[in-house]
């Protein structure tokens, strides 16, 4: 039975695909998998869905013009403007598209990265239906770095953990999990570290990729964030349940007037923890892991996406972790957040009507969401019409 969509946005490598076709077939989870590739058309959509034929498995591409296409036949014209075009945030339309369908799962994986020789998609599935003990981790700046078991030696810090933050104080205890409470798997990587572009140039790289390299004897046991704690979510290596997609859209980057950039996943993991604090819910962090085999490409040219929001970032948690406390349902956390950011007045921060417009798109994306319940659940796709 089909059960999980399988987002990956990609312009480059889509080829990763057959590793991962490869790795789900020797471990038996193929038949569970849809895999929804989002693209644009300057790429060769034709060579993708051959690929996805000559693999025979269940799925679907999906450029510009067939998502626009998909939003007027779902009577979303109004809500197209919720996904960025060219931009990685563009993974909300695969949100769109597992929620309008039958799927309970969902994976997000980057073309950039390749599986271990380990049950990736298994390895997913049983965290999300993990149960019984676990680490749990917390820091006096209430903040998780997910590289802390080694940082040591490596010093990283992912991308989007905030600098205020850093030089922690971390404690470890142990935690009980109930089956069910994890609504988030996040897998981390080996070789070329997920860094924000200032870290980056701090460890003397210029091509974007940073000189430290990581492997899989840089981490340890699987562990939850403590409640009240936060973490940087990444999307390279992703699984979650069907019901955080209200509190889970990747916020619009890159094509807005501040030029914002390199947020998407960053932001969203904050809400999606944020949501799960609320509802008693946990997301956890550590294996499977995945090689991240990031191209070379301009150091300068991710500060220059990123700096617009440095300052944000270093606020936008504390944002957030102020509402919502009474909400039921990861939509009504949403919906919280999405008020506080939509209707503050940030004058004190750079940038700070960035936050307005999230707040703004973050409410479109529950509309959007109502108009497809309201169009009625579909079963998948097989393929997009060109």
């Amino acid at each position: 039975m089909t059960d999980t969509c399988v987002i990956v946005p990609t312009i480059r490598e889509w080829e990763c695909i057959r590793e991962y076709v490869a790795n789900a077939r020797e471990h038996g989870h193929a038949d569970r998998l849809f895999f929804l590739l989002v693209t644009e058309e300057f790429c060769d959509t034709d060579a993708m869905e051959a690929m996805l034929d000559d693999l025979d498995v269940e799925g679907a591409v999906y450029d510009g013009s067939d998502r626009e296409q998909w939003y007027d036949d779902h009577g979303m014209s109004d809500y197209g403007h919720v996904v960025p075009a060219a931009s990685h945030a563009e993974t909300s339309f695969g949100l769109l598209y597992m929620w309008e369908g039958d799927f309970e799962f969902g994976f997000f994986i980057d073309d950039d990265t390749l599986p271990h020789d380990t049950d990736f998609f298994g390895g997913h599935y049983e965290n999300l239906d993990r149960s019984g003990e676990i680490r749990e981790v917390s820091s006096d700046e209430q903040w998780v770095n997910v590289l802390y078991q080694n940082v040591d030696d490596h010093d990283l810090y992912p991308r989007g953990y905030p600098y205020a933050a850093m030089d922690e104080t971390v404690a470890e205890s142990t935690t009980e999990l109930t089956e069910g409470e994890v609504v988030a798997s996040q897998g981390l990587w080996t070789n070329v570290p997920d860094l924000d572009a200032v870290r980056i140039l701090m460890d003397g790289d210029l091509e974007g990729l940073a000189q430290t390299r990581l492997d899989a004897d840089d981490y340890g046991e699987d562990f939850v964030a403590a409640e009240d704690n936060y973490l940087t979510v990444c999307s390279m290596n992703l699984a979650f349940r069907r019901r955080v997609v209200p509190a889970f859209y990747q916020l619009p980057m890159d094509d807005n007037e501040w030029d914002v950039g390199r947020f998407d996943d960053i932001w969203s993991g904050v809400f999606l923890k944020r949501a799960a604090d609320i509802l008693g819910d946990s997301v956890l962090t550590g294996t499977p892991l995945c090689e991240h085999n990031k191209a070379p490409r301009s150091t300068f040219d991710d500060l220059n996406n990123e700096v617009p929001a440095l300052e944000l970032n270093e606020h936008v948690w504390e944002e957030v972790d102020a509402v919502g406390a009474d909400a039921e349902s990861y939509r009504e956390a949403f919906a919280a957040m999405a008020d506080r950011l939509a209707t503050t007045e940030y004058d004190q921060w750079t940038n700070g009507e960035f936050l307005n417009f999230v707040g703004e798109h973050m409410r479109d994306w529950l509309a959007a969401l109502d108009a497809l319940e309201a169009d009625g659940r579909r079963t998948p796709e097989v393929a997009a019409d060109d």
